[in-house]
Formats: structure tokens, C-alpha cells, sequence
């Protein structure tokens, strides 16, 4: 950042007696930093899309508000559409599920988990894995979906 002296003007003046004072420059050159915030700009918006979990499911589309965030990584529990449960991104048996829930629930400080499931995964299995985590420790159950489904109380267009 350059921070430079600017001269004394005297073109066609007399010039006084003794030195003439040299004044700082007392502008500072944002350039550099506005060429940072852009790039590190560019950077969050091509990230920012492959920051989700990532076991692929078709999830099903509703007309519901998303939930509010938290501060601590919220737990998500996946069923793929063969009928798989992930914790997170870790495929495990449904038989070790509440086990594995119950040792997570005592590290974490929240107990809210987020249950994604494919659209073609039958609805009895979803509410045993539901059961499962309320079992293991967790009672407060978002499912997850995708936004631009059809609402019940809109007009058929």
C-alpha cells in the first residue's frame, strides 16, 4: 500500500527561505484489498453448493419453510432409495442405529437430527428409522425436502 510524499508546490513562486516540508499522504490504496474481497467472493459462491451432505437421494418436494439454522453441525440421518441408513456420510446397519444415536446424542449439545429419505423409500420405513432415533435419544425429527412441490391449499393451474 503506498504511502508516497507529495511535494511542495512551487512552480513560479518564490522559494522561502530554509527547506520545504514534505507532507505524507494521507490516502490509503483500497485497491488491493477490493481485488481480495472479490476473489475470496468468487470463491464462496463456487463452494457454496457442494457444502451439503452428500449420500445423493431424491428427495420429495413439499410447499414447507425451511427450518431455522443453529449454531452446532446439524446431525442427518439418510435413507437412500435401496433402503440404506447413513449417519452423515457413514452407511451403517439399521441394527447398530440406535446404539450409534445413543453415543452421538451424549457428545452433542442438541438433539434436533434431520432425516433426508428418498421419495421411493416406503413410508414404513421411514417411521421405524424415526422410531430409532427417538430411541437413540432424539425427539426433535426434521425431514428434509425439496422446496416447489405442490401446496394443498393452492389452486389447481
Amino acid at each position: 500500500m503506498g504511502a508516497g510524499v507529495v511535494q511542495g508546490s512551487g512552480g513560479g513562486k518564490r522559494r522561502r527561505r530554509g527547506r520545504s516540508r514534505a507532507r505524507p499522504m494521507s490516502e490509503i490504496n483500497v485497491t488491493p484489498f477490493v481485488d481480495v474481497m472479490l476473489v475470496l467472493l468468487i470463491i464462496f459462491m463456487v463452494a457454496a453448493p457442494l457444502m451439503t451432505v452428500g449420500v445423493p437421494v431424491e428427495l420429495p418436494k413439499t410447499a414447507a419453510n425451511s427450518l431455522p439454522g443453529e449454531q452446532e453441525e446439524p446431525l442427518t440421518i439418510t435413507i437412500t432409495a435401496d433402503g440404506t441408513v447413513s449417519i452423515q456420510t457413514t452407511e451403517i446397519a439399521r441394527d447398530e442405529l440406535i446404539g450409534r444415536l445413543r453415543a452421538i446424542a451424549a457428545e452433542r449439545n442438541s438433539n434436533r437430527v434431520f432425516l433426508r429419505a428418498d421419495g421411493a423409500v416406503p413410508y414404513a420405513d421411514v417411521v421405524q428409522v424415526m422410531g430409532a432415533l427417538n430411541r437413540g435419544g432424539f425427539d426433535d425429527i426434521g425431514l428434509v425436502t425439496d422446496i416447489g412441490g405442490p401446496a394443498l391449499d393452492a389452486p389447481d393451474g
